[in-house]
């Protein structure tokens, strides 16, 4: 079973066509407009190894970034069909220069979202750290995980949000990975 799912959502705000392959090479085709966040979500991509193809534009930022976030997320938890045999827990620990991250996933089909990271309203290239954050939590909620992310240390928060983007792809790669031909629940069905 090709685990894939391709997507076009348009409102009024934004236009965004997606394509996610979870067995792929961490191939990546990323055209937003928001340049930062083209270079988490490369990151995001070739870490978890998933091929990622994402063309969107919108009126403002805040409405771009949380519909990627939305259509991603979507997009992840369909492509994982019916989760038989999914490892379903990953977790990594991710150091970048001056940072350290920690990040935990469990594909559950229950939402949750965890950070100790404290917005700082600062812009880091062309995006807030607030935004990154929604985008963070608006994927979890999406794509039906129990996401947790935690900072042990950081001085710079480039660096910060790259760990994580990095974490994050090593934790979904894990979890999504085919261990068994078993749903991993005593309840039979995530």
């Amino acid at each position: 079973m090709k685990r894939t799912y391709e997507v076009s959502r348009k409102t009024k705000e934004t236009n965004i066509e997606l394509y996610i392959n979870l067995d792929g090479n961490g191939e990546h085709e990323i055209n937003i407009g928001i340049k930062f966040l083209e270079h988490m979500l490369k990151t995001l991509s070739y870490y978890s190894k998933f091929d990622l193809k994402i063309k969107a534009e919108g009126d403002l930022k805040h409405h771009l970034i949380e519909d990627i976030a939305i259509v991603l997320g979507t997009a992840f938890n369909n492509a994982l069909k019916d989760k038989k045999g999914i490892r379903r827990f990953g977790y990594s620990i991710i150091p970048m220069d001056d940072s350290l991250v920690m990040t935990v996933v469990d594909i559950s089909g229950r939402s949750y979202f965890y950070t100790n990271i404290e917005i700082k309203n600062i812009a880091i290239e062309d995006i807030s750290d607030d935004l990154i954050l929604h985008f963070l939590k608006t994927f979890a909620y999406n794509s039906k995980i129990n996401l947790h992310i935690v900072s042990f240390y950081y001085r710079d928060l480039h660096h910060l949000y790259e760990a994580i983007f990095k974490s994050l792809g090593f934790s979904l790669r894990e979890a999504s990975s085919i261990v068994d031909e078993n749903v991993p629940s005593l309840k039979g069905t995530i």
